[in-house]
């Protein structure tokens, strides 16, 4: 198909990037995907998130059109993925974990490659390159063999290569697996920016500050099932309330502020102190105000005092039984070996 008419397939007029509704993909014993359902609202970051093995990889890859469906079904702009792939391709972009380019070929090579493939003429492909180099801080780079490339160099111009078409929806799996916190906060103002630009982002990610710091709603996917859905402060509020912790400045006044804590926030049997600190859960913020005024009656000082909302990795032990992070390193990469 021409690059001319892929530019005129668009987007249908649809609150909805994604609707999957049962998808279910087997391989051999493992049910890799188990009645998955996800509805991804258009114009937002959507994150999928979950430990190697999840099942996140195979999901992405039905809807992409590039595995076929046991069961259920999907939509992407309303166009279904196995009755309509060639217009759902025409809507997409994929970026694997893995930079899917040619490392013996410079970057500029890379892009002009793809974009010929796609359809566009020499000299278009060239000025395409040269944007998309520049608009991902690759032009000082772009001569130079993939080979002598950053690790986030790479995943930089794989993820330009995803773009050539500006396609509407765009698929990102695990983009930052591997990358140094500086390149990978690049990513993440990068990812930003194409939602700003119009695009829809469907990401997976098994970092838990990726999800927090990205996705508008985030599905919380464990053994081939999402176990959870909503947006991160819903995920956070379903575990429990916040939790105060404070230290004080010398250590005697500790079981003072104790009982302080007990009466004011009215939590007596949940108070703990370890090595010095003192936590308890707040269930109204307002009477942490009234905490500080009763600990300075008392002439109690403190040497820090903090509010925290229930951590991600809090809410996939409390859904999974298990940590996220604990169950990324145990568990095997089993759907994507397969695929």
């Amino acid at each position: 198909m021409g690059y001319e008419h892929r530019k005129k397939i668009k987007a249908e007029d649809t609150n909805w990037a994604v609707e999957a509704h049962g998808l279910v993909k087997t391989f051999g014993d493992n049910r890799a995907v188990d009645g998955v359902n996800l509805n991804v609202r258009a114009g937002s970051i959507y994150g999928v998130l979950g430990p190697n093995g999840a099942g996140k990889t195979t999901a992405i890859r039905m809807l992409a059109t590039l595995l076929r469906p046991d069961a259920g079904s999907a939509q992407i702009f309303g166009h279904d993925v196995v009755k309509e792939p060639q217009i759902v391709r025409q809507l997409i972009g994929v970026t694997g974990q893995y930079a899917s380019v040619d490392e013996s070929l410079s970057a500029t090579e890379n892009l002009i490659i793809f974009s010929r493939l796609l359809g566009l003429g020499r000299a278009e492909a060239r000025q395409k390159a040269r944007e998309l180099l520049e608009e991902f801080g690759l032009t000082e780079a772009a001569k130079r063999p993939l080979k002598h490339f950053s690790g986030g160099m790479r995943r930089r111009l794989d993820l330009a290569a995803s773009l050539i078409a500006r396609p509407p929806l765009i698929f990102l799996d695990e983009p930052t697996t591997g990358l140094d916190p500086r390149t990978r906060n690049q990513m993440w103002d990068t990812i930003r920016q194409l939602v700003k630009q119009g695009s829809t982002v469907l990401l997976t990610t098994q970092y838990l500050q990726e999800a927090d710091e990205l996705a508008d709603r985030i599905a919380v996917i464990d053994r081939g099932r999402v176990v959870a859905e909503g947006t991160v402060d819903e995920l956070k509020t379903s575990v429990g309330s916040s939790s105060l912790h404070l230290r004080t400045q010398h250590p005697q006044d500790i079981e003072e502020a104790r009982q302080t804590i007990e009466r004011v926030l009215k939590v007596e049997s949940n108070v703990s102190s370890i090595d010095g600190k003192i936590s308890a859960p707040i269930t109204d913020a307002d009477r942490v105000t009234d905490l500080l005024i009763s600990l300075r009656e008392a002439n109690i000082h403190l040497a820090e005092l903090s509010v925290q909302k229930p951590t991600l990795d809090e809410v996939f032990l409390n859904l999974t039984g298990h940590g996220l992070e604990n169950h990324s390193k145990q568990s095997g990469e089993v759907e994507e070996a397969a695929v």
